[in-house]
C-alpha cells in the first residue's frame, strides 16, 4: 500500500497567516503541520509516500522535507496541483504514483493521537473497495457526516445544516485502484470543486465501503480554533508519533 498526503489549497480560513506560506507548513506546537500526516502513514507501516501540494510555497516542502530522512524514509515523492480543484482533483494526481496499488490518503491538516495500522491492515484484508475513518464530534456541520446502520455506511452528507448523526468522516481514506476511475467521472460541486464525499458515496453505491471509528483524539487544523486545539492537544497529551 502507498500513502498520499494532500497538502494543497489556499488555506483561506487561516488568513493572514497563509498569505505568505502554505497552511501545512504552519507550526502545530513544536512541528510543522505536514509532519503529522507523514508520520501517521509511517506509523502504519507505509513507506512509499507522495506529497501533493500547490501554490507559491510548493518548493518549501522540498526544502523542509527533502527525501524524508527525518521519517526514516529513503525517498519522498512530490506532485504539484494547479489551481483550486478540490480534494478529489488533487487525488487524481496520484494515479501514476499509485500504479495500480491500494492507497491510504491523509489530508495534510489532520492530526491524530493514535495509530491507524489496524484500519490499514483491515483494509488489506478487505481487498477491494474503500474504507473511511469516523469520529464523533460536537460540530458535525463542519464535516462530511456519515449515517451508519447495522455497521453499514448508508450515506455521507457534506457539511449538512441539520446533521443526522455526529459521526464525522475524518480526513483519512483507504481506496483500491478504482478510485481514479471514479474521480474521472466526477462533476464539480456548487463551489466548483471535485468533492471527496462524491467519491465516497460512489463506493457506498457500489456496496464496497466500510468504516471504522478512530480511537483516541483527532482534530483538523484548518481554522484558527482547530489549529489552537491541535497545538494544545499535542502539548498536553502528545501523539504516539512524537519521536521525530
Amino acid at each position: 500500500m502507498k500513502g498520499v498526503v494532500l497538502a494543497g489549497g489556499l488555506g483561506t480560513r487561516l488568513y493572514p497567516l497563509t498569505k505568505i506560506t502554505n497552511k501545512h507548513l504552519l507550526p502545530v506546537f513544536d512541528k510543522p503541520m505536514i509532519y503529522y500526516p507523514i508520520q501517521c502513514l509511517v506509523n502504519a507501516g507505509i513507506r512509499d509516500i507522495l506529497i501533493v501540494t500547490g501554490g507559491n510555497s510548493a518548493g518549501d516542502f522540498l526544502q523542509l522535507l527533502g527525501n524524508g530522512a527525518d521519517f526514516g524514509l529513503q525517498r519522498l515523492n512530490y506532485a504539484y496541483q494547479q489551481g483550486e480543484g478540490g480534494i478529489a482533483d488533487a487525488l487524481k494526481l496520484a494515479e501514476h504514483f499509485a500504479d495500480g496499488e491500494a492507497i491510504c490518503v491523509v489530508l495534510g491538516d489532520n492530526i491524530i493521537e493514535s495509530n491507524i495500522k489496524k484500519a490499514v491492515d483491515d483494509f488489506k484484508a478487505q481487498g477491494t473497495g474503500a474504507k473511511i475513518l469516523l469520529k464523533e464530534v460536537h460540530d458535525p456541520e463542519r464535516f462530511g457526516v456519515a449515517t451508519v446502520k447495522n455497521g453499514k455506511v448508508e450515506k455521507i452528507v457534506e457539511k449538512p445544516k441539520q446533521p443526522e448523526t455526529n459521526q464525522a468522516v475524518i480526513g483519512i481514506y483507504l481506496y483500491d485502484k478504482h478510485v481514479f476511475e471514479i474521480c474521472r467521472t466526477l462533476k464539480p460541486s456548487a463551489r466548483g470543486e471535485l468533492e471527496i464525499t462524491d467519491v465516497n458515496n460512489e463506493y457506498i453505491r457500489r456496496g464496497s465501503m466500510t468504516a471504522e471509528v478512530l480511537k483516541g483524539w483527532w482534530t483538523d487544523a484548518g481554522t484558527f480554533e482547530s489549529l489552537y486545539r491541535a497545538a494544545t492537544l499535542i502539548r498536553d497529551n502528545g501523539c504516539n508519533r512524537m519521536d521525530i
